[in-house]
């Protein structure tokens, strides 16, 4: 019988997490997840993911959860799937709440590299994919707080990847752009705010979760090897299209 492979996912109870769930076969993964409130474990129980609560911006609650899962084997890869909405100019955003933004999204994601990749380098491999947004690396007007979070997700993707290339580890991220989820219903949920993103986008139309689970599924389970230190931007070709 083939030992099935353990994939680990920081922030489990996102729509894209789920949505990610559901597209790799159970058959071949066992799925772990860290989420922060009880009342969002049952649709993950009912998917065959084991839960565990717990803040993703805690230190002794990542390597509680990373030591959950390595003792039921090897982690294949890891997910951090964090993140936050929060798009406020800079004159209407305290210390307080710009720090929020960064410990949810910034620290978090730094926390699972360092606690994840710690247990991935005693085993000698392992893939980690990280969320970053579009915003990481277009200019979008309010999104100073969220952009300075995610532009540094991403060039710790970078440097990671290259400090890990020659160790096993191979480390991504995925930057949608607006993508219909929950966390994105303040926009999603006014028309006139939905239809004036949409044309923002070259696409003309925003994100399915669907779409962005499917590329998440590839970097965790089919990338080649030698596919590391990537940004990939499922966001309807906004970073780098201008139609």
């Amino acid at each position: 019988m083939v030992m099935k492979k353990n994939i680990a996912i920081v922030g489990g109870s996102s729509d894209i997490a789920i949505a990610t769930v559901n597209h790799i076969s159970k058959e071949e993964y066992n799925f772990f997840a860290l989420i922060r409130e009880q009342d969002k474990s049952s649709e993950l129980s009912d998917l065959g993911v084991d839960v565990t609560i717990g803040d993703a911006t805690s230190e002794d609650d990542i390597k509680n959860f990373i030591s959950g899962v390595k003792e039921s084997g090897e982690i294949h890869a890891i997910l951090h799937c964090v993140g936050s909405f929060a798009v406020r100019p800079p004159h209407a955003m305290n210390k307080e709440a710009f720090e929020a933004v960064i410990s949810t999204n910034l620290t978090s994601a730094f926390l699972t590299l360092s606690i994840a990749g710690k247990a991935m380098l005693s085993q000698g491999h392992g893939r980690m994919v990280f969320m970053s947004s579009v915003a990481g690396s277009l200019g979008l007007v309010n999104h100073e707080a969220i952009s300075a979070a995610k532009g540094g997700v991403e060039s710790m993707v970078r440097s990671a990847a290259a400090t890990y290339a020659n160790r096993g580890l191979r480390i991504n991220a995925v930057a949608p752009g607006l993508t219909d989820t929950k966390l994105a219903s303040p926009i999603m949920s006014n028309e006139t705010a939905s239809q004036a993103a949409s044309q923002k986008i070259p696409i003309k139309r925003v994100g399915q979760k669907e779409e962005v689970a499917n590329v998440i599924k590839w970097l965790l389970t089919e990338a080649p090897e030698n596919f590391t230190g990537q940004i990939l931007h499922t966001d309807g070709g906004m970073s780098n299209v201008l139609v």
